[in-house]
């Protein structure tokens, strides 16, 4: 099951390992249960530090409970954790046995201090690159505090249970029976969430951190170019980010940033951030801005509010908010997401295997969708509004040579339709014609472009018809000390190089605006004449 390549690497891990560990196995004679038992006891002749128990009599089988010797609890796998989630297998054994986790120190107390009885159960597919970040989270808060239980689940193995739970996106979290959340998740929001005074906290720091000469607020590519331009500035930079790497966490193949080859998007963003936390830039994570207002006074400082409360202070501001992706916007889409209605094909095109599922949008990330599916599905039916595909004419050729497609062209989507909870179709009207019809599927892939994350702007910044961020050549807005960069501006092309040029010129571009001022702070004197 793992080849000779694996096997070494995953010994290399195991030695790492400070104490004993056990793998306690409820196996059944399917072959997933078969196949598990060769992968445990492959696991186990790698390291003298990890038995294997095969008396296990869990509910769910197959299945494999990671725990400390002479534990019985601890991290359970419910069918076979490969593809994207053998590297959750080998922080679990490694965590369990005693390796310190890459987590900050503060994050592992409030995970300690939660109190409760948490019983999670994360569905996952070995397909899902969204999963990861959420199957880990949930496993360390499992390893760290006792009263936290997590169950990680493979759907594919387990289509009963994702059928009778409507299970149509991934990850997808049930906490004591109840749904918890859906999508990615990292610890810090999965640890926010439950702990309800964590807000409060946060506002606290927030308020009390001193001004920064760069505040950057978003943490995509523009953003953390913007940080790491600024801060070999040898000035105070700090970074508020709702998401550290913004979209790039859901895109799964990169091929196309200059002197990188191919990476995915999480490995992308991983590396964005251990840039930035190379030069000692301040991050924060997890928020969210909800007011600007510009300095009184040439030299003055600017603010920018958080949604929790706290408020931030700088001399001078990056905005690179970035964009979100755009709902169409009809009857049944809010209703049924995660039920049928989707934005991911890579995490939850696995779901609808054998089933019939459409793709609204016809621009290079509907196209790209569609192939994607084509491939897993029954059947993919392309929407676009317009009246030919606007996506690249390789993409298109592609697309119309496969044998389990329909495109409709002029097609103005007006509802996606459902019966017992889920998606069952798509009504769609005829631009030509002005005829209605419809259309019978279980899965719906919205892929009609992006809207920038600028609302908290209106009335502060200049922003386009479009609600982009107006800005020169230079990267400046209207608002003096402010500039913006990304894809939340007006500048064409939202690809990732271009957002992470941008964000360096703006970065430039702040601090040509601060030596100009007539007040210079302390940090910035030292800057300039070193």
């Amino acid at each position: 099951m793992l080849d000779d390549t694996l096997k070494a690497q995953l010994q290399q891990y195991l030695a790492l390992l400070r104490q004993s560990i056990r793998l306690i196995a409820s196996l059944d004679d399917s072959e997933t249960g078969t196949e598990m038992k060769s992968l445990l006891e492959t696991i186990t002749g790698l390291s003298d530090k990890v038995s294997l128990d095969t008396s296990g009599d869990d509910a769910r089988k197959p299945s494999f409970v990671v725990a400390r010797e002479g534990q019985t609890t601890g991290v359970r796998f419910a069918g076979l954790p490969l593809g994207h989630e053998f590297t959750s297998l080998v922080l679990a054994l490694l965590w369990t046995g005693g390796h310190p986790p890459k987590v900050e120190a503060e994050v592992i107390d409030s995970i300690k201090a939660l109190e409760g009885n948490f019983n999670f159960e994360v569905y996952m597919s070995l397909s899902c690159h969204n999963c990861p970040d959420v199957v880990q989270a949930l496993s360390l808060m499992a390893i760290v505090n006792p009263q936290v239980k997590t169950v990680v689940i493979e759907g594919g193995a387990f289509q009963k249970e994702v059928e009778e739970r409507q299970i149509m996106a991934v990850p997808m979290v049930f906490l004591n029976g109840q749904v918890f959340g859906s999508g990615r998740m990292s610890v810090e929001e999965i640890v926010a969430k439950l702990d309800t005074h964590a807000g409060e906290r946060d506002a606290a720091k927030l308020s009390a951190k001193d001004p920064f000469d760069v505040l950057i607020v978003g943490g995509g590519p523009a953003g953390a170019a913007a940080a790491v331009y600024a801060a070999r500035k040898g000035i105070r930079v700090g970074v508020a980010a709702e998401r550290f790497g913004g979209q790039t966490n859901d895109t799964m193949a990169i091929e196309n940033y200059i002197s990188v080859l191919e990476t995915d998007g999480p490995k992308f963003a991983a590396a964005l951030e251990a840039q930035v936390r190379h030069y000692e830039v301040d991050i924060m994570n997890l928020q969210r801005a909800e007011k600007i207002i510009p300095a009184t006074e040439p030299g003055g400082l600017i603010e920018v509010q958080m949604a929790n409360g706290g408020a931030l202070k700088a001399r001078s501001v990056i905005l690179s908010t970035g964009a979100r992706w755009r709902n169409v916007n009809v009857p049944g889409e809010a209703e049924y997401k995660n039920k049928g209605v989707a934005y991911c094909p890579h995490c939850d095109g696995p779901l609808f295997k054998g089933k019939r599922t459409a793709v609204i949008g016809g621009g290079n990330s509907g196209i790209e969708a569609a192939i994607d599916l084509a491939g897993i599905v029954a059947h993919v039916t392309v929407f676009e509004f317009a009246d030919q595909l606007k996506a690249d004419a390789v993409l298109v050729s592609k697309l119309k040579s496969l044998p389990n497609v329909s495109i409709h062209t002029n097609a103005q989507t007006t509802e996606i339709t459902g019966a017992d909870g889920k998606v069952n179709g798509i009504r769609y009207k005829d631009r030509t014609t002005g005829d209605d019809h419809w259309v019978a599927l279980e899965g719906v892939f919205v892929q009609i472009g992006l809207v920038p994350n600028t609302e908290f702007l209106k009335g502060t910044v200049e922003l386009s018809n479009f609600g982009e961020i107006v800005v020169d050549a230079k990267g400046h807005t209207n608002v003096p000390g402010v500039f913006a960069a990304g894809d939340c501006t007006t500048v064409p092309y939202k690809q990732i190089v271009i957002a992470a040029g941008e964000g360096s010129k703006a970065a430039l571009s702040a601090f040509d605006h601060l030596i100009r001022l007539p007040a210079v702070t302390e940090t910035m004197t030292e800057a300039v004449t070193a």
